[in-house]
């Protein structure tokens, strides 16, 4: 599969392939006309406690990933949406947090990747 991850703030381009955004709130300063979009998926996000409770804490990123994972077993839907796009081209996870490495569309990309190898 072939999946990106970008910030929000960063240019959309051609490469990004699908562009999904993969947060619950949107991005704060994005412009939605700007964002070069395809689909906001705010119920593939965390749920609203799980986000709060992580706080974008690197000591708390693996039993974030657990329990995140746990939520998108939830949502079978969503989650095959987003394989069969990864699997029909690229696939651009669009997230709003500065850390670019313990958030939840790096969380997603992992997940996506597990169950697309299967």
């Amino acid at each position: 599969m072939n999946i990106r991850l970008k910030r929000a703030y960063e240019r959309p381009e051609e490469s990004d392939g699908a562009r999904v955004l993969v947060d619950r709130i949107w991005p704060r300063g994005v412009l939605k006309d700007k964002a070069g979009l395809d689909e906001w998926m705010k119920d593939i996000a965390p749920s609203n406690g799980l986000r709060k409770w992580f706080n974008h804490d690197p000591g708390r990123w693996q039993e974030f990933v657990e329990k995140y994972f746990w939520e998108l077993k939830g949502h079978p839907d969503l989650v095959d949406r987003l394989v069969e796009m990864a699997k029909n081209g690229r696939l651009t996870l669009v997230f709003g947090a500065k850390d670019q490495v313990h958030n939840n569309a790096a969380a997603l990309k992992a997940y996506l990747e597990g169950i697309g190898n299967r």
